[in-house]
């Protein structure tokens, strides 16, 4: 135990200690191996919630927000933060946390995530208890995932990931992805908006035969977006090309996961990018493009945005920190646990998303959590294609952003909060509810050690995967207490968490990035000079 953690107030311990003694041990999920079914630790009591107080009060540490930082207590109250200011006095039933030397921040939120996702035959490892408590562990406090529709219906889609999230833990939201197009599915983007609170949907411009939408489709879903006040997401790559690229290594006997990134090269990423971009221009509606993962797309980002066009940029936390040279490791396993698409680029284009993200090019961070197992990655053993694509990160993404970002000093603290919560929050139209540590806003708090480090492995990681991605690495600044909902979750390095206590957010729709398209729609119009009177008169007469 470090000393933050020894200079815990003795009520606290005195109050946990009490918790602890009164409750089954089997209710609560023990931290390292063996941890990961959810059933196990239903019924699990928070060190606040069920017998507590539902009072906690943060103490001396250093309180940041995205655009401020300053030393104050934080004081919660029935899941909402209260107050902020310097020597808050609070009575006895309070729980007291000291967080003297510390950084007090907002919760993480991951914008991109996959639980209990059916993807390429299989369905990811983590469900959304087990990921949504490896997320906690690491100091994500809510999610947005992916809700892939049934047979192209929306609705069905949507129900089918209401029950998967019926054992979360934290809160959690849903983007909606969109595989086809009808004036059904148009109507069920209205219900979705309107009645389900999502404002967002996603269109794959790969995955040939399954997913992936032709530009005409992503044309009808852009003006269904705009009018409904909806973010349209791309998944940018040329599908087409991909598939042209994978029948290319085949036939030149490259069967391996090295074969899954020279199928499709990071020109492929720049191109559908590029396009996106064009399309979303000429409707004149904001986009969101997902885990940017080359210099090709983040250019064609720079370059829409300098231009005074509204699209978001998201890298992923392995495409800011890992580089392709796994792929070419001679054990298939461990080069198969980084197959993701678009695949993890060549050296260099890391630094450059680094850059990116630094300067504003690129605004936030994700992790595409989309975990397979190494059973479930030797499906493609023969053949990379049939490898399901995806990584870990949801524990990971807070240390590695931290280590990468502001212990190298690229970044600041307060835009280590932009872009891990804040930023997400605005983009989705839940801030300050979420994204903030202010009075009202949900009490998602973590406090972060810059002097502690951390290790990075499967041994000891909460995700049920066999494997990480992240292997061994080592760095500083370590989420030492994560409050979610005004519960403490992580504490001493153990969670404590109860299935079926996270909520579902609801996220309204015509977010920031939509004012003012009126006006340049008008604008638009007005300057067309169109349509010109002419004359009926024949030319020869």
């Amino acid at each position: 135990m470090d000393r933050g953690f020894a200079s815990l107030l003795l009520l606290p311990l005195l109050f946990l200690a009490t918790v602890v003694a009164s409750s089954d041990s089997s209710q609560f999920c023990d931290a390292g191996t063996g941890y990961g079914a959810a059933e196990g630790c239903a019924g699990g009591r928070a060190v606040s919630g069920e017998g507590g107080s539902g009072k906690i009060l943060i103490k001396g540490g250093t309180v940041v927000n995205a655009h401020h930082q300053e030393v104050a207590d934080v004081y919660v109250e029935d899941g909402v933060v209260i107050a902020i200011k310097p020597n808050i006095k609070v009575g006895d039933d309070v729980v007291i946390i000291d967080a003297t030397g510390k950084y007090v921040m907002p919760g993480g939120i991951d914008p991109h995530t996959h639980l209990a996702m059916e993807f390429m035959g299989t369905e990811t490892i983590d469900d959304f208890f087990s990921g949504q408590a490896a997320a906690l562990a690491g100091g994500t406090t809510m999610h947005i995932d992916f809700v892939i529709p049934v047979n192209g219906s929306l609705i069905t889609g949507v129900e089918a990931y209401e029950k998967k999230a019926k054992k979360s833990c934290m809160d959690y939201g849903f983007h909606m992805a969109i595989t086809k197009w009808d004036e059904v599915v148009s109507q069920e983007m209205d219900i979705m908006v309107h009645e389900k609170g999502i404002n967002s949907f996603k269109f794959f411009m790969a995955y040939k035969g399954s997913l992936m939408v032709s530009d005409e489709l992503l044309l009808q879903g852009l003006k269904k977006c705009k009018s409904l006040g909806a973010l349209a997401m791309v998944h940018a790559e040329n599908g087409d090309a991909v598939f042209e690229g994978q029948q290319r290594m085949i036939e030149l006997g490259i069967t391996g996961p090295e074969g899954h990134a020279l199928s499709r090269p990071a020109a492929l990423e720049g191109e559908a990018t590029s396009r996106a971009i064009r399309l979303a221009g000429f409707v004149n509606t904001p986009l969101y493009v997902v885990h940017v993962m080359s210099i090709d797309a983040l250019e064609e980002i720079a370059k829409a945005r300098r231009s005074g066009q509204r699209v978001i940029g998201e890298p992923v936390v392995s495409g800011l920190t890992l580089n392709d040279s796994v792929l070419w490791d001679p054990d298939f396993s461990t080069a198969a646990k980084f197959v993701m698409s678009p695949p993890i680029r060549a050296a260099g284009h890391d630094k450059a998303l680094q850059d990116a993200l630094a300067t504003g090019v690129l605004q936030l961070v994700g992790t595409d959590h989309c975990a397979f197992n190494s059973e479930q990655k030797a499906f493609g053993i023969d053949d990379f294609r049939k490898i399901p694509n995806g990584v870990n990160g949801l524990e990971e993404r807070m240390h590695l952003v931290w280590d990468t970002m502001v212990e190298s000093g690229k970044i600041s603290v307060t835009d280590f909060v932009r872009i891990t919560s804040t930023e997400c929050a605005r983009i989705f139209n839940i801030y300050p509810k979420k994204g903030a540590i202010l009075a009202g806003s949900d009490a998602d708090i973590i406090i972060l050690n810059p002097n502690a480090s951390f290790e990075i492995g499967a041994k000891f990681h909460h995700s049920r995967l066999d494997t990480n991605v992240y292997e061994g690495r080592k760095g500083m600044g370590k989420v030492e207490v994560t409050i979610a909902g005004g519960r403490v979750v992580w504490i001493n390095n153990e969670l404590r968490v109860t299935s079926g206590s996270g909520k579902y957010v609801s996220m309204p729709p015509f977010g920031y990035l939509f004012g003012g398209l009126d006006k340049a729609d008008s604008t638009y119009l007005s300057g067309l000079r169109a349509p010109v009177k002419r004359s009926t008169t024949s030319a020869s007469s």
